[in-house]
């Protein structure tokens, strides 16, 4: 079954491909004068719109939207694809900009107000309509990766003692400037708390002298707090087949709704930090041709020095069986299988506990079930990997491709025996990881694939000398 994770990223794989089939001119498009690249923007739809802008340089995207209409402006700004916004508000004279935040819609307003320098800010903010100012002050005290960060106060409300043709003529006057219609939420005529959620649906199925409050179905509706973590959102709307949720207060007052949209532009969000953090990076924060070179130094400069430093530790570890490496020079030509095949069981196991802590499919509770559930699985994939390490040596004797001397079978012997401790320690390892990780705070995804890997490279070669001793003592060495 296709995942979500599976769907965004070859979404991001076909991007460039639709682009081109859309626009096969693409690049000629660039070099039109600024109003013929205006008048083809208004005849696209707005997602098509966006793309052919994000591939303008910023003095075309700034004079394009100098010379649209308030109405397609505000259409494109309101998408969150579209790059550069903050940019574009600046280059605007302000009266434009404020009258473009007061039309967008509050939670892409606040999304980009809070993007801006802070004088522009200062600047701005006078300006903007007090239902907007309102809408800012409220949105722009949550944090980051909470609900209330998603949400939009724009949601159709109306009271319990409404007919069915009071609420549809409501919805008609109101409909422009909702974040949408698909669900209305009535509350009590006196207390203001949530007491149904009605779909559009049932609503146009009703008769019109029906109260409101009959139409909806007599059951608690689901509701989250503005602090909410945004990952139970997205679990939330999976798991109720939700098109918004509406949020309230302590004593089950509405302050906004959260709609899917929303829900996926920050799950696909988290997902590309994810991806930046399981490459060992930090997350950009822009698309990468808009990266300067500084700045890509600095996201990948800094992790890559903490993983060189770490892999340090095998040249430590290589110097404290140096004599055993004199010794039996062919121990090195089984050094790179070694460290890869440990690293890449961690980073399986890895991967595989990420996703599900993040599914909830697994709790910190079960680290001890996951842990037994580890051992025997690395122990049977080292097994397997083992079992073709000791045919390849075997093999490669026995038809003369080389020769490892004397005691080969000892040597056979020793990679199988390495191969099934490293690979099983790897295993546990990686799996571990993210709980710990977890528990005191951090990140799940921190324990990216590099780090595993660097830390069973280390470990694997101290294992693997450590079962060569075992085995070649008396012998070879």
């Amino acid at each position: 079954m296709i995942g979500l994770h599976d769907l965004f990223l070859a979404a991001d794989r076909q991007k460039g491909k639709l682009l081109t089939d859309t626009f096969p001119e693409l690049h000629l498009v660039a070099e039109l004068p600024v109003d013929a690249i205006v008048e083809r923007i208004s005849s696209l739809r707005a997602g098509d719109a966006v793309e052919l802008i994000n591939e303008l340089d910023d003095d075309q995207a700034f004079a394009v939207f100098s010379l649209l209409s308030h109405d397609q402006a505000v259409r494109l700004l309101d998408q969150p694809e579209i790059q550069r916004a903050p940019e574009i508000i600046e280059h605007l004279a302000p009266g434009l900009s404020s009258s473009l935040l007061d039309e967008m819609s509050a939670d892409r307003a606040t999304d980009v107000f809070q993007e801006l320098d802070e004088p522009l800010r200062n600047l701005l903010f006078p300006l903007l309509a007090t239902e907007t100012k309102v809408a800012l002050k409220k949105l722009m005290g949550y944090a980051p990766d909470t609900a209330g960060s998603l949400m939009t106060i724009e949601f159709i409300a109306v009271p319990a003692n409404w007919t069915v043709a009071q609420t549809l003529s409501h919805i008609r006057q109101v409909e422009r400037s909702r974040e949408t219609v698909y669900a209305i939420y009535v509350t009590d005529p006196k207390t203001k708390v949530l007491q149904r959620v009605v779909s559009l649906r049932r609503l146009i199925m009703s008769h019109p002298d029906e109260l409101i409050l009959s139409v909806g179905r007599d059951e608690k509706p689901v509701a989250i707090s503005p602090l909410t973590d945004t990952e139970q959102v997205s679990r939330l709307f999976r798991k109720h087949d939700l098109l918004a949720v509406p949020v309230v207060d302590e004593s089950g007052h509405m302050i906004g709704i959260v709609t899917v949209d929303d829900v996926l532009d920050a799950m696909t969000e988290d997902m590309s930090e994810d991806t930046y953090k399981f490459g060992g990076m930090e997350a950009l924060d822009k698309p990468y041709m808009q990266i300067s070179f500084l700045q890509m130094l600095k996201k990948r400069g800094g992790w890559l020095g903490i993983l060189f430093l770490s892999e340090m530790l095998t040249a430590s570890a290589m110097q404290h069986f140096e004599v055993e490496l004199e010794k039996a020079i062919v121990l090195t030509l089984f050094i790179p299988l070694i460290m890869s095949s440990g690293g890449n069981s961690g980073s399986q196991a890895t991967s595989l506990l990420i996703r599900a802590l993040a599914l909830q499919d697994v709790r910190l509770k079960d680290w001890w079930r996951v842990a037994l559930r580890e051992l025997p699985t690395g122990i049977a994939l080292g097994s397997f990997l083992g079992f073709i390490g000791v045919v390849r040596i075997v093999t490669w004797q026995y038809l003369g491709f080389y020769d490892y001397g004397e005691y080969w079978y000892l040597i056979a012997a020793t990679i199988g025996l390495a191969l099934i401790c490293i690979v099983t320690f790897g295993s546990v390892v990686g799996s571990m990881l993210p709980f710990i990780l977890q528990r005191i705070g951090f990140d799940p995804a921190s324990a990216s694939a590099p780090f595993v890997a660097t830390l069973v490279d280390v470990t694997g070669l101290v294992i693997y000398f450590s079962v060569a001793l075992l085995v070649l003592t008396g012998t070879i060495l």
